[in-house]
């Protein structure tokens, strides 16, 4: 049970690092871990004229798969689907972007953030890599 707490608070570490990225930047946090029976969606913010369904991949140091390779394309169909029902749900009138962040921590008990990288439009609708 302890591997599962340990990976969860990696996890929120790695979705707080990112949301408070966002807001720096000038975004607007809408939706946090927005579920639908499609998917989930781990960050759902606007800025300008786009609505941002980011994905964060949080990762231990050293790990054998980075973030953005874990997003593969069954994954980006479910955000796509996810999305979609936001977009239909709120009627939302942004330019929808599909957004990776990739955020690696520690591996010692108490982990932290040590690298971060923020993809915008790491993928389109048809979820082919837009910037790989």
């Amino acid at each position: 049970m302890a591997v599962d707490n340990d990976k969860a608070r990696k996890g929120k570490l790695g979705e707080d690092y990112t949301a408070e990225y966002l807001v720096k930047k000038g975004y607007k946090i809408v939706a946090r871990n927005y579920r639908k029976r499609c998917g989930e969606i781990d960050i759902i913010a606007v800025k300008d004229e786009f609505i941002a369904f980011v994905e964060v991949k949080t990762r231990k140091y050293r790990s054998l798969v980075s973030g953005v390779e874990a997003v593969d394309y069954k994954k980006k169909g479910k955000i796509i689907a996810t999305a979609d029902c936001y977009l239909y749900e709120n009627g939302v009138e942004y330019q929808p972007r599909y957004d990776i962040a990739e955020v690696t921590v520690s591996n010692t008990g108490n982990p932290y953030v040590i690298e971060f990288n923020y993809y915008e439009d790491a993928f389109d609708t048809t979820g082919y890599e837009t910037q790989f």
